[in-house]
């Protein structure tokens, strides 16, 4: 999956990657939650923003998931969610949980008011190096991960700002994933004296990743169909379950991408009856 994530949101994305990633023996390892909360709420009380950081960091790098999540704006949502919750998520996310660095320096920390940021270096020199910056916020006199905006989301959503942004986090990558066919048919095409080829042709010749032929990494359902002279085609794509992994159905033909909520069904010219 190409994924981009906003700077400012960079630390909350991580988190919410490894979120719902983890399984719910995970979840009950970071157990007895009282004890654990009240050592992670006195830890940070006692924490610059680049100790918090530090400890945010390993922790997603430990897999102590709940830990990590504690120290960041995430913690609201993270509270009313059960291990069953957190379970379900796990094949939506499973392919992109290495965005959890594996090794980091703290390379300084900017402070003004009750907001700061932390800049931490991945990577390694001369191949994927990149500092990037994480946004703190002080909650409760607690140093939390993340910047008010999210805070307030999060706050407000509640438990439905986990589901709320897998739909939306699939429904982009499904958008994404029609970018890719466009490019893809037309390099099918080159190689194949300008015939299109549908969904499995342009797998088996390299041109598009084998998780596109079922739905349970991508959450959606993807269909090609060329025309009968191979000239031309037209796609679709449906959420596998509507209002859960998302809402929006695609349409590509010539003209361009096209979408809408139809229920989760096919839309658009020459829809597959499903």
């Amino acid at each position: 999956m190409n994924t981009s994530i906003n700077l400012k949101l960079h630390a909350l994305a991580l988190c919410l990657v490894i979120t719902f990633t983890c399984s719910s023996n995970a979840l009950a390892q970071s157990k007895p939650k009282e004890k654990s909360d009240a050592n992670t709420a006195t830890a940070q009380a006692a924490s610059s923003p680049s100790e918090v950081v530090r400890a945010y960091y390993t922790a997603l790098r430990d897999g102590r998931v709940r830990d990590a999540m504690m120290m960041s704006v995430l913690r609201p949502a993270v509270e009313e969610l059960s291990a069953a919750d957190l379970a379900e998520y796990q094949p939506d996310f499973e392919r992109i949980k290495q965005l959890a660095p594996t090794d980091f320096e703290i390379t300084g920390e900017q402070i003004s008011g009750d907001e700061a940021t932390v800049f931490v270096k991945t990577g390694e020199e001369g191949k994927d190096l990149k500092v990037d910056p994480v946004y703190l916020i002080r909650d409760r006199g607690e140093w939390v991960v993340g910047d008010r905006d999210s805070a307030a989301v999060v706050k407000k959503q509640g438990k439905k700002f986990f589901p709320e942004q897998r739909i939306a986090a699939h429904e982009q990558d499904a958008e994404d994933m029609f970018k890719r066919i466009q490019a893809a048919e037309i390099a099918y095409s080159l190689q194949h004296g300008g015939i299109f080829g549908d969904l499995k042709s342009l797998v088996d010749a390299g041109f598009m990743p084998a998780d596109i032929l079922g739905s349970e990494t991508t959450g959606y359902q993807f269909t090609i169909t060329p025309a009968s002279d191979k000239k031309s085609y037209t796609a679709h794509a449906e959420p596998a379950r509507y209002n859960h992994t998302g809402r929006l159905s695609f349409y590509m033909d010539a003209s361009g991408i096209q979408k809408k909520d139809a229920g989760g069904k096919p839309f658009g010219p020459s829809a597959p009856k499903k």
